[in-house]
């Protein structure tokens, strides 16, 4: 069994030093390892990155994050990704990771992810080419989704899991006004987990939403927004047999 901590939307600015620290601290009791489903600051500013950093640094459990929206605010994603780096954390961007963890190996895909909407309420690739360019900046997002997931297939993993910031589903965002949704995410996330298969999908972003929802192809998501959860993080378990 294994134990996957997650939380997203901490939005941690420069009076948030050592606010989870002490939650955090405690990870090894109840889990296995950490992910972070971005927003992990309030405007991507590398001075809030460097209190994210200092939150995490030397935990006992691996961490593994994506940045949302926010942390790309200030159009540094980089240093902000550099900086979490420098403390331990694998980012992921259209990327795939594993990690040890409870005597196994998992797998962990993830990206950002993008808006769009949902099954018959989705925007197209069509019209204005800054609409275009909105619908293939989330179809990128989920291809990269999809390659690094499938990546996993020769890794030799006991599990996989879908780590992003926007929702691959509505289920989720139950509770946020509905004309929002396509802000929140897209389905064309949850096709890229169910074609090539996880055991978890895992977001944040909505923070009015709701915590449980499942893919078409029956993989649990789970909205891990703070706002949501309401703790310094959920846990989940992924059984390995």
């Amino acid at each position: 069994m294994i134990r996957v901590a997650a939380v997203g939307d901490i939005h941690m600015g420069l009076d948030s030093q050592g606010l989870l620290r002490p939650a955090f601290e405690t990870l090894p009791e109840c889990a296995d390892l950490l992910l972070l489903a971005g927003d992990l600051t309030r405007h991507g500013t590398p001075e809030e990155a460097r209190v994210v950093a200092q939150e995490v640094r030397g935990l006992a459990v691996p961490v593994v994050a994506v940045l949302g929206n926010h942390d790309h605010h200030d159009e540094q994603p980089e240093k902000v990704t550099a900086l979490l780096q420098d403390a331990g954390v694998t980012v992921l961007e259209g990327e795939a990771a594993v990690v040890e963890c409870a005597g196994t190996r998992v797998g962990i895909a993830g990206t950002k992810g993008f808006g769009g909407g949902f099954v018959g309420r989705s925007a197209g690739e069509f019209g204005e080419p800054v609409m275009k360019e909105f619908v293939r900046t989330t179809r990128r997002s989920a291809d990269s989704l999809y390659a690094a997931l499938k990546e996993l297939d020769d890794r030799d993993c006991a599990a996989r899991v879908a780590l992003t910031h926007y929702s691959p589903v509505a289920d989720t965002l139950a509770g946020e006004p509905p004309e929002i949704h396509p802000f929140l995410g897209s389905y064309l996330l949850a096709e890229a987990i169910d074609t090539v298969g996880a055991d978890l999908a895992v977001h944040g972003h909505a923070h009015l939403g709701t915590e449980h929802g499942m893919t078409a192809g029956g993989v649990r998501v789970r909205n891990v927004a703070q706002p949501v959860i309401r703790r310094a993080f959920g846990v989940y378990r992924l059984g390995t047999a």
